[in-house]
Parts: structure tokens; C-alpha cells; sequence
């Protein structure tokens, strides 16, 4: 079989870099991913759209791009439903014009946090904030339109690229000796790299197979769950700089930090079905971080020669 040409949206954010970085790894798939320079998405309408799947010609489409300022959304309300949920919708009809895939990517937000058990696909959406609110509608959208989808679930997302809390973290530890860290919210980890190798297997699946089983909403998210100042610990002890290794986190509070936003006190997602219908499940927070900071560390020794 021919390689997969996949087009990804959202070029330079930190899903679609780890795409490009994986597809490099291993043969089989062709990549053509949209900028904001070539593709827009604060203005993007239907022909613009249109023209980028036009001229990629893809197998499938990875809906990847995404307004992701949480706190900064409730003030920018249209235009987080223009990214997060129009563009989706259009990218899902004109897939299904041209008969092909759509992998959509969405977010924990979309629940509410007012349980302790990790969120499956059939619980009960209630998003507490516009970014949540828009993801939820994106999805909506890719489901109204191309019922031949995968909308896939994440949270926490980091890696190498641009800023996460990994690299915020690192970042300000460099800066300062003690960094306040939020202690009630608890969510799953998850690296953009992890992610991309998943999305992969699961586009070839997409173009392969006619199975209906393997098509609808999953949650695609690293194993295991922790919080945001235990996340930050770890980080700091899987750091090589003695300064970092040395950062103290305090504990705070949601109410403490006082974001614009309010955000769920537990999202964490069960990624089981992913397993049982992809045989795919994404490695446990703690490896991938301490990968990603390895490359972070690579990077710069790089830089430095």
C-alpha cells in the first residue's frame, strides 16, 4: 500500500510538530500540515478550507488546530467558537464531500469535574468555561457532519515544543527558587508525541478498515492521574540542572490562583475503549515526561555547540 498522506491543521502547535518529528521515524504516511499564514482560522471560511484540502489531497484529515487559551476565551468568545467549533465543522463537511476520514481532536474540558472516577466517552459533558463550551461544539459539529470520524479526547498536553506546562515549568524554575502550583485539580498527563503515534495507527485503521466499531469518540490520554503540583515536582526531580532539581513547589488552591476561567477539579479520562478497539495505550505520564525533558536537554546542548 501507498504511503498515507494525512492533512493536519495547526502547523506550528505542539500536536502537529510532533507529528512532523514522528512521521520522520517511520514510513508510510506523507504529512501536509496548514499554518495561520496559509490558513487562518480567526477569519477561514468554507472556501479557504476547501482549497487547503484541494491541494493536500489527503486520506485522512487531522483536525489538530485550536484556540487553547483557557482564561483568555472569556473574553474572546467568538472568536473560540470560530476555531474551535466552526472550523471543525467545516473541515468535517468538506471530508465528507471528498469521502475521507476526520480525526478531530478535543479536550477534558468538556466535563465538569464533579466526580472521582476517570471520565469514559458516554459520561454526561458539562464544560464549565468557553473553551470547554467550544471544544464541545466542535465536536458537535465533526459528528453532524461526517459521521465517518474519530474525535479523540486529551488532556494536559505537553512536549518538547512551544509553551506547556512542562516548558513553563522548566522556564520559571530557572527564574525562581519557590513556584506556586495548583494541588486540587486533578487530570492525566499527556504527551504530544504519545498522542501523534497514537493518531497514527489509528488513521491507517481509518483508511484500511470500514468497521464501524472503530469510529465515534475515544479518550486518548497517558496511563495514570495526578495533580498540577505533583506534576510540577516531577518535573523539576527529572530535570539535569541542579537549580531546577532544587525548585519548591507550594501547594495552592484553585481559589488561590484566581484565573478568569473556572476549570474541573477532576478530568481525568479513561482510555480504555482506545485499547480495546485500537489495541492502542498511550505509556504512563511519568516515562513520557521524563522523555520529553530529555529531548528539551538535547535541544539545548545542541543550541550551545
Amino acid at each position: 500500500m501507498s504511503s498515507v498522506k494525512i492533512a493536519v491543521t495547526g502547523e506550528h502547535g505542539q500536536l502537529a510538530r510532533s507529528m512532523k518529528e514522528t512521521a520522520t521515524q517511520r514510513a508510510g504516511f506523507l504529512l501536509c500540515c496548514s499554518s495561520r499564514v496559509e490558513l487562518d482560522f480567526a477569519t477561514a471560511e468554507d472556501q479557504a478550507i476547501s482549497s487547503f484540502l484541494d491541494q493536500a489531497a489527503p486520506d485522512v484529515v487531522v483536525s489538530a488546530a485550536a484556540y487553547t487559551n483557557v482564561d483568555l476565551a472569556e473574553e474572546e468568545q467568538e472568536l473560540a467558537f470560530q476555531i474551535n467549533g466552526k472550523v471543525p465543522r467545516i473541515l468535517a463537511r468538506e471530508a465528507n464531500r471528498r469521502g475521507i476520514p476526520i480525526i478531530h481532536v478535543s479536550t477534558d474540558y468538556v466535563f465538569d469535574g464533579k466526580t472521582t472516577q476517570a471520565y469514559r466517552e458516554t459520561d454526561d459533558v458539562a464544560p464549565l468555561n468557553v473553551y470547554g463550551a467550544s471544544k464541545l461544539e466542535g465536536e458537535r459539529a465533526v459528528r453532524d457532519e461526517q459521521p465517518n470520524h474519530v474525535i479523540l479526547r486529551t488532556s494536559w498536553l505537553y512536549s518538547p515544543y512551544g509553551r506547556n506546562f512542562v516548558t513553563t515549568m522548566l522556564k520559571l524554575a530557572e527564574a525562581r527558587s519557590t513556584i506556586d502550583v495548583v494541588a486540587d485539580q486533578t487530570g492525566t498527563p499527556t504527551s504530544a508525541q504519545s498522542l501523534a503515534e497514537a493518531i497514527f495507527e489509528i488513521a491507517l485503521r481509518l483508511v484500511r478498515s470500514k468497521d464501524g466499531k472503530i469510529r465515534g469518540t475515544f479518550h486518548a490520554a497517558g496511563s495514570g492521574e495526578t495533580n498540577w503540583a505533583q506534576f510540577a515536582r516531577f518535573i523539576f526531580k527529572q530535570s539535569l540542572a541542579p537549580r531546577v532539581q532544587r525548585t519548591v513547589v507550594k501547594e495552592i488552591t484553585t481559589r488561590d490562583f484566581q484565573s478568569k476561567s473556572s476549570r474541573p477539579a477532576y478530568s481525568s479520562l479513561d482510555s480504555g475503549k482506545l485499547m480495546e478497539r485500537y489495541g492502542v495505550r498511550l505509556p504512563c505520564w511519568q516515562d513520557d515526561v521524563t522523555k520529553v525533558i530529555a529531548a528539551i536537554q538535547r535541544d539545548r546542548n545542541a543550541a550551545r555547540e
